[in-house]
């Protein structure tokens, strides 16, 4: 029972996880207009993300814009959408693997050693889409925080943390420990004793034997 219940609580983890990466890809707060110098202007709020900018204005508008072109891209953008995919896919095929090696599940009940390890399987999926998803928000960071203190960018080009990147590292955080609780739940080996249990009537008939002698 206690193993089912890590299993459940990994399940919930990763699935709540799973819908942060989702949310964090989608939305366009990335990273936000850092309003830094002598002259801070505060009319426009400039928002990018993996796929869109957005301008939100002092009067309550919000204007975004999609990317054109992939081509017109950096790098670096197009290789965490890359990831950030990667880590979902992987994440959702994981738990839907997981969700069949669970023991609540009556998926391939009759085998439980089998069963076991297809949750072990799916956790460790899990684990490899999280990871990429992590890389994906961590090198995201590095390149805003390099940007930021670059003493050639411009004051008004300065970016810094959006809500978006927390949510994503958040559901990365999660997806990992989802994925570590599924993946650790092994199958309890038997204990096989050292002595070998003997038949009880072959023991009778042995000390009726002794007695008669």
């Amino acid at each position: 029972m206690a193993n089912s219940g890590v299993q459940l609580l990994g399940f919930g983890l990763s699935l709540i996880g799973i819908i942060g990466l989702i949310v964090g890809t989608i939305l366009p707060q990335w990273k936000m207009s850092a309003y830094v110098g002598d002259s801070i202007i505060t009319a426009v709020a400039t928002y990018q993300g993996l796929w869109m900018s957005c301008a939100f204005q002092s009067t309550g508008q919000l204007q975004c814009k999609i990317y054109d072109s992939i081509l017109q891209l950096d790098s670096e953008l197009q290789a965490t959408r890359a990831l950030m995919i990667v880590g979902i896919v992987a994440s959702i095929a994981g738990l839907g693997v997981a969700c069949m090696g669970m023991k609540c599940t009556t998926c391939g009940a009759d085998d439980k050693v089998r069963k076991a390890r297809t949750a072990i399987i799916g956790g460790i999926i899990l684990l490899v889409g999280a990871l990429c998803a992590l890389v994906a928000c961590s090198w995201f960071a590095h390149n805003v925080i390099r940007a930021f203190y670059n003493p050639f960018t411009p004051v008004n080009t300065k970016f810094e943390f959006g809500a978006a990147i927390f949510i994503a590292w958040g559901g990365s955080f999660l997806d990992v420990l989802g994925g570590a609780m599924l993946a650790a739940s092994c199958p309890r080996s038997k204990q096989v004793s050292k002595y070998p249990k003997g038949n009880p009537a072959q023991s009778a008939s042995s000390s009726n034997n002794k007695e008669y002698v």
